[in-house]
């Protein structure tokens, strides 16, 4: 008999637990967002044309290399920043010169800019320019309606005519 009570008395215990993880599974509530917001991010990455052209190498040039490096062309690989600007109903949200990644700096530039926004329509103007000294070449203007709960993303691809809305 006693043994039975102690079976039942762990079982009680064993119930209480599973019951309190049960309770405190949906406790305490987080909501990453406000119940009436969206998210507008403004994310790619492109790396700029390299910063300075390729030239012919001269021979004392190529007489300093050992021979399996000569190549007949000197080409740098450093890319310059690009420039990015974002504005949303005419107001500038983000604005950056974004340098390029890798230990070189020959690599893309990556932006990752996260907007959260309430429930609505907006205006977006992006801009974006690959030479310091340059007009912003690659520029797109759209207005975006942004829903409770909804990720929208801007992306950069040369190849589909510059920015693109999703």
């Amino acid at each position: 008999m006693r043994e039975a009570l102690k079976i039942a008395a762990r079982f009680a215990v064993l119930g209480l637990v599973f019951m309190a993880v049960a309770a405190l599974s949906n406790r305490p509530l987080h909501r990453s967002l406000p119940e009436d917001a969206g998210v507008l991010m403004l994310s790619f990455s492109h790396g700029a044309d390299r910063k300075a052209a390729c030239r012919k190498a001269t021979p004392e040039e190529l007489a300093k290399l050992p021979p399996n490096m000569r190549q007949p062309e000197i080409c740098p690989r450093n890319r310059p920043s690009i420039r990015v600007e974002f504005d949303i109903d005419g107001k500038r949200m983000f604005e950056a010169d974004v340098p390029p990644s890798g230990i070189a700096g020959d690599g893309p530039s990556r932006v990752h800019q996260r907007f959260v926004l309430t429930a609505g329509s907006y205006d977006v103007a992006v801009r974006m320019r690959e030479r310091p000294d340059g007009d912003f070449a690659w520029h797109a203007e759209r207005t975006v309606r942004i829903d409770p709960g909804a990720n929208r993303v801007i992306d950069f691809r040369a190849t589909a005519g510059g920015f693109v809305f999703q």
